[in-house]
């Protein structure tokens, strides 16, 4: 038992810089960011223009919770066409994460 303590004990120093470098490493999947201007936004799924790149269109699934803000958005009128915005989202899945972006005064 003595032995388990002393190689315990000095093992313990080497294994610190291991367990901290392992928490960046287990850290959430990364999110992308894409600017741009509303197309359409629902519910569902809102369609962004890129700022500066007219001709890239990209279509985003919301996630729980982006739906979630999104209604609330809608219920107080919505995003219009070209109100800008920033999608944040998981680059595997195209799911938003979260969008940012002022809507504009519904007419």
């Amino acid at each position: 038992m003595k032995l388990f303590r002393q190689v315990a004990g000095k093992s313990l120093p080497a294994l610190v810089p291991v367990l901290l470098l392992s928490a960046f490493w287990c850290s959430p999947a990364a999110v992308a960011k894409f600017d741009g201007f509303v197309m359409n936004a629902n519910i569902a799924q809102i369609t962004v223009r890129a700022q500066g790149n007219d001709l890239t269109i990209q279509t985003f699934t919301l996630s729980q919770e982006a739906a979630t803000k999104m209604q609330q958005t809608i219920d107080k009128g919505g995003f219009q066409y070209g109100d800008k915005v920033s999608v944040l989202y998981d680059p595997s899945s195209l799911k938003a994460v979260k969008i940012k972006g002022k809507p504009s005064k519904s007419s």
